[in-house]
């Protein structure tokens, strides 16, 4: 049984991240849209989702407006210890 590559991210750090994009409507830009990007990613710099904002300004016709990002790390490498021994409980 392999492990699934989110679960290998968050051993090497990373943690889910997920950010609310407020962006103008490309017909009416006195409107704002909200779109709810979640990914996994590495506090703070943020790479994965750099990119996706890039792709999003080279790409998209709304414009961005504003991005609130909110990240929480799941599981941290020191978080994984080995052990050495069993224990049963009854």
């Amino acid at each position: 049984m392999t492990p699934s590559p989110e679960f290998r991210k968050q051993l090497e750090g990373y943690g889910l991240t997920t950010a609310e994009i407020l962006y103008r409507m490309p017909d009416h830009p006195a409107l704002l849209q909200s779109y709810i990007w979640q990914e996994y990613d590495l506090f703070p710099k943020f790479p994965e989702l750099k990119k996706f904002l890039d792709f999003w300004a080279r790409t998209l016709d709304g414009p961005l407006f504003k991005v609130s990002v909110a990240h929480c790390r799941l599981i941290k490498p020191a978080e994984i210890k080995a052990l050495d021994g069993e224990f049963r409980l009854h």
